[in-house]
């Protein structure tokens, strides 16, 4: 009787953490992402960093940008020339979450 009652025990253990892994389409879209952020440099990688927990959560990546580039040109970290192709370099590896 033990075996069965082991097998069913194991059987239960392995679809429990079948279920709590994320699926690997998020795995695989992340990773490209990050592969993407690493040839951004400074202010564009500051932006990436910012931006991608926010946009993991679901929050379109124009609308997470704008409000990190906002608060980086109103505090002087960069001019407001700078922020925007800064911005479109990190929303190119952000947008590849989607």
């Amino acid at each position: 009787m033990r075996p069965p009652r082991l097998i069913s025990l194991v059987l239960i253990r392995l679809v429990l953490v079948t279920l709590c892994l994320p699926p690997a389409g998020a795995l695989a879209d992340r990773a490209a992402a990050d592969r993407c952020a690493t040839a951004l440099t400074g202010t564009s990688r500051t932006m990436y960093d910012g931006a991608l927990p926010a946009v993991a959560g679901g929050t379109a990546v124009p609308d997470a940008l704008r409000g990190l580039a906002r608060g980086m040109v109103m505090t002087g970290a960069v001019s407001r020339e700078v922020a925007r192709p800064m911005a479109e370099a990190a929303g190119a590896c952000l947008a590849q979450l989607r």
